[in-house]
């Protein structure tokens, strides 16, 4: 007798390789939960502000304190939304906090990026990555009202990586000041390439979305 697998399960895949989950969960507490606790602090006043950001918050207190706060809990919250990726009711009201945090971190990186004393490709960078940001979190969230499961977290990783661009950016800059290379054109760098590479790397390597998906398919109920 034929059996006939439904037509809305995802097939099983492997899970990442146990040194790429290292390498992510020492990320993820070596700089990720370190770096978003100190943009919290920086936020709510806690922690002192360089003078370049201290003078973009006397410009717009409140957009940059918020955009601050919004962004590093997106940056603390992603890992606990993919962690709970295969319970569907967790993940999705999670999920719905996230594209909040997202949304309100997105829109307030526009003016933060555009009324920066940065150099204009600099700022041109952070604009950019602001784009990016809200466009996946939008095709994602379209994928999976579509059903789409694969595709929903293509563009949610994708957008995970961008995110993570606020992390690498401090990664280059603080190497730039150790190994004493000129710093402008590397700030200006890393405003591009500390969320383009990551993004590169989860967009061109299929594998790594298929890790994080599991033969469950999602409730027929709404998923957003």
């Amino acid at each position: 007798m034929t059996m006939i697998a439904p037509t809305n399960a995802a097939v099983p895949h492997a899970a990442l390789p146990l040194m790429w989950r290292v390498i992510i969960l020492l990320s993820i507490v070596l700089l990720v939960i370190p770096i978003g606790l100190v943009a919290i602090g920086s936020g709510i006043g806690l922690v002192k502000l360089p003078l370049e950001m201290f003078l973009l918050s006397e410009k717009l207190p409140g957009i940059f304190k918020l955009h601050m706060l919004t962004s590093a809990l997106v940056l603390l919250l992603a890992p606990f939304v993919i962690a709970v990726r295969n319970r569907p009711t967790i993940h999705r009201r999670l999920g719905r906090v996230l594209g909040a945090f997202v949304v309100t971190g997105g829109l307030t990186a526009l003016p933060v990026a555009i009324f920066s004393s940065s150099n204009v490709l600099a700022r041109a960078g952070f604009f950019t990555q602001g784009l990016v940001w809200l466009t996946l979190l939008g095709l994602g969230i379209r994928a999976i009202r579509q059903r789409d499961r694969a595709r929903h977290a293509r563009f949610m990783l994708a957008m995970v990586a961008v995110t993570t661009g606020a992390v690498w950016f401090r990664v280059f800059t603080a190497m730039a000041i150790f190994w004493r290379l000129p710093f402008e054109p590397v700030y200006a760098a890393s405003a591009w390439l500390g969320w383009m590479i990551p993004l590169s790397v989860v967009w061109h390597w299929p594998k790594i979305t298929a890790a994080f998906l599991r033969s469950r398919p999602f409730p027929s109920h709404s998923a957003v």
